[in-house]
Formats: structure tokens, sequence, C-alpha cells
């Protein structure tokens, strides 16, 4: 089994018409990969839903720190 730990690999995704940067471990850009093909949705367009739900709180993290918290709460459900 590979190991878990890995820096952050920054990405370039497009959001509402323009392209912004993630940096996210490997193991999180695979299950952002894997929940976005079992929704049948392309990445960058998971990535925008994300950042929809999280600009909607009232406290909203960055959008790396939601993806991750997106990607667990998935999980655990």
């Amino acid at each position: 089994m590979p190991v878990p730990y890995h820096p952050p690999v920054k990405r370039s995704v497009e959001i509402a018409g323009h392209k912004t940067s993630i940096s996210l471990e490997p193991l999180f850009w695979d299950l952002l990969r894997a929940a976005a093909e079992e929704e049948g949705v392309p990445l960058n367009a998971l990535v925008a839903r994300i950042d929809v739900e999280r600009i909607a709180v009232a406290t909203p993290p960055g959008l790396a720190g939601a993806i991750r918290l997106w990607l667990v709460e998935r999980l655990a459900g």
C-alpha cells in the first residue's frame, strides 16, 4: 500500500468561467476525480458546486479546505 503522505499538488480548474489554482494532496485529487466520475459530472463542475456551497455558509473556508471537508463528509456519510 502506498504511503498517503505527500505534499499538495497545485492544479488549475475553471469555475464560473475563470481559472483558479487549487493545491490538494494526491489522495484528495484521486478522491475528487472518483466522486466526479460517480456523479457523472466533469471535475470542474463538481468543484464549482462545492464552491457555491462553501460560499453560502456564514464563515466560508478556503476552497481547498472546503473540497477536503466535502470529500470527508461524503466518505463518512
